[in-house]
């Protein structure tokens, strides 16, 4: 089978299985899920083929027209390279791990054919996003992602937190979308294509509004500050959703895009995309501190380490290419290599601290407090000891992958800006703080409830995914460093990510892991109440007032601004269009009609004077009196 045709297949067996689960097995859980775990297998088989079967050296590019306008024309093609072989790798692993893992997570929920049917089509939108060939069709799957995001956190829709929080996510990726829109818009206008391997051959305008137009679609995917407030909310879906959409691929779509966009990238958009990241990973870890529920606190880690990740992409180098082409601009690969190197890392150990979360979720009856936990060491060892290895690995602990990753983006930022490098490096200290406080309270001392209390291990259904990603959370790190375990696969990812030498990154992971847990373990003793609170009311009543003040000024826009200027818009409708135009205008049409009628009186008399009168108008007008 050729390349494209296995491309191909891996891309529509979602589809087949939504189709088939959305026509015949609604009511038939047992078998949807059957249906959608198959496909999800057929994916990872597949992605994995691309990856390593030999086909990486010649790379896939196929198109075809779907439709033309004029000039206009909307391809519908496949582009297979290096990065997309990295990201279609990561999407069917993982998603493989959360089909399996949802079979027990899910088992006895009613709805599970729609459940199963909505990962389905999720999966057949994000493979469409990693291997579209150009901007049009990126932007088609990117919103059957936004789709497939709203269906799923509103999977408990009879609650009405669920409901709240996929409208809030639907509407937030609507803001970003539309400049990612009129990006894409503009980038066409400007270059008169919108495919990436036209864009890649240099031939392009370089501007810097149409970068950051694009980066608002990443900035809405990848929940960064200004529209990080939709991510957090969506906890509220089923465990299983939160560890693949909202933590280990999704959210990481907006990176991918920018990876794929880099030849369009100059300094000014570079430098917006740096700061952008860098403050949304600074900011998520001070609203994680405080948090009592344990997918929030892992939701605004996932915040973090995507503005870890966005930081780093902006954080690549330019260059004047060797021709000298005054005004042309190339991105070097350090930046994309850095980002997707974090991205393909964090996607292993994020979603083993979110399935990890999910069977301590199912085994205590699904109290999610941390508070109210304790003790669960010994009662869920598996979930234990993997979650201990999701811990360490993203606090950066030597020779697992979180810490080959960050060091990456860490030794970037030292080379190339010292106030970044300072502030990623505080908010590693703050990772490390709350990701080791938050196992310190679920795991350590005694239960603290009569949930923790009758906890209980998870089945092999859901404990086998855990150790599947506990295994890529420790070797996932060796991918782009001495030991390259994915051979030249991803050679043109990896060949250029920056690492420190010597023992610096070892003493540096080291001092980060041992200020912020040491920290934690000391202040945090497992108890019912929160230690800051108690100790520190004032820190405490900050760090809370950070976290809420952006969706308190959304609330004010919306309340006090928005609705106002809509209620102006409703009263200059009701008096202009509604009244003065169409009720103004059927007025005088019907007084118009009324002096109609009453010329139809009837009378041959009356008749007679209104065409003589006529006549004598018409005479008036042809002898020139009335010109």
């Amino acid at each position: 089978m050729t390349p494209s045709c296995i491309a191909l297949l891996t891309l529509l067996t979602p589809l087949a299985s939504a189709a088939v689960i959305a026509i015949f097995l609604r009511k038939q859980g047992t078998l949807a899920q059957t249906v959608s775990v198959l496909a999800a297998a057929i994916v990872a088989v597949g992605a994995l083929t691309l990856a390593f079967g030999g086909h990486r050296d010649a790379a896939v590019n196929v198109s075809f027209e779907w439709l033309k306008l004029g000039s206009f024309t909307f391809a519908l093609g496949i582009k297979f390279d290096d990065l997309a072989a990295l990201m279609l790798s990561v999407v069917g692993v993982v998603g493989l791990c959360v089909h399996v893992f949802s079979i027990g997570y899910m088992h006895d929920d009613g709805a599970r054919a729609r459940f199963f049917g909505g990962l389905s089509i999720f999966m057949f939108s994000m493979i469409g996003i990693v291997l579209a060939d150009n901007l049009l069709m990126i932007f088609v799957f990117w919103e059957l992602v936004g789709f497939s995001s709203y269906v799923l956190i509103n999977h408990y829709h009879e609650k009405q937190s669920a409901s709240d929080a996929s409208k809030k996510a639907f509407i937030v990726n609507r803001v970003g979308d539309f400049g990612f829109l009129i990006g894409i818009v503009m980038c066409y206008w400007a270059n008169g294509t919108v495919n990436l391997t036209e864009l890649g051959a240099g031939h392009h305008v370089y501007s810097t509004l149409i970068p950051l137009l694009l980066f608002c679609g990443a900035v809405g995917k990848s929940a960064q500050l200004p529209l990080q407030v939709w991510l957090p909310d969506a906890m509220e879906g089923p465990t299983p959703v939160s560890a693949l959409i909202h933590a280990a691929t999704m959210v990481a779509a907006g990176i991918y895009m920018l990876c794929r966009i880099n030849v369009l990238m100059v300094p000014n958009a570079l430098t917006v995309i740096m700061w952008v990241g860098t403050l949304t990973a600074f900011y998520a870890t001070l609203c994680a501190i405080t948090q009592r529920d344990i997918k929030k606190v892992l939701a605004y880690s996932t915040l973090s380490q995507l503005g870890y990740m966005v930081a780093a992409f902006g954080l690549g180098s330019l260059e004047i290419p060797p021709d000298g082409k005054v005004g042309e601009l190339v991105v070097l690969s350090a930046g994309v290599g850095a980002a997707m190197f974090h991205l393909t890392t964090h996607a292993f150990f994020k979603a083993l601290l979110f399935l990890g979360s999910g069977s301590v979720i199912y085994g205590c009856h699904h109290e999610q407090d941390i508070f109210k936990m304790g003790g669960l060491a010994k009662k869920m060892p598996v979930t234990f000891i993997t979650f201990t290895i999701g811990v360490l690995a993203i606090c950066g602990l030597p020779f697992l992958s979180g810490f080959y990753s960050k060091d990456a983006i860490l030794h970037l930022a030292q080379e190339n800006n010292k106030p970044v490098f300072v502030i990623l490096a505080v908010t590693a200290v703050l990772t490390a703080f709350y990701m080791v406080r938050m196992w310190n309270l679920v795991f350590r001392g005694e239960p603290r409830s009569h949930e923790a209390e009758h906890a209980h291990e998870s089945g092999l259904s859901m404990t086998a995914p855990l150790f599947v990603l506990a295994v890529l959370a420790v070797i996932g790190g060796y991918a782009g460093h001495s030991f390259n375990i994915y051979g030249h696969a991803f050679e043109g990812v990896w060949s250029q990510i920056p690492f420190a030498e010597g023992v610096e990154p070892f003493v540096m992971s080291l001092a980060i892991l041992v200020i912020g847990a040491g920290a934690a373990i000391f202040l945090y003793k497992p108890a019912a109440t929160d230690a800051l609170e108690d100790k520190s009311p004032a820190l405490f009543g900050f760090l809370s007032v950070v976290k809420g003040s952006p969706d308190t000024a959304y609330d004010w826009y919306v309340a006090k601004v928005q609705q106002r200027f809509a209620l102006v818009l409703e009263f200059i409708e009701r008096i202009f269009l509604s009244g003065l135009i169409i009720r103004g205008c059927s007025g005088v049409v019907g007084l118009i009609g009324i002096g109609a009628r009453a010329l139809h009186v009837g009378s041959l008399h009356a008749y007679v004077y209104w065409f003589l009168f006529g006549t004598a108008l018409l005479w008036a007008y042809a002898a020139g009196w009335l010109n």
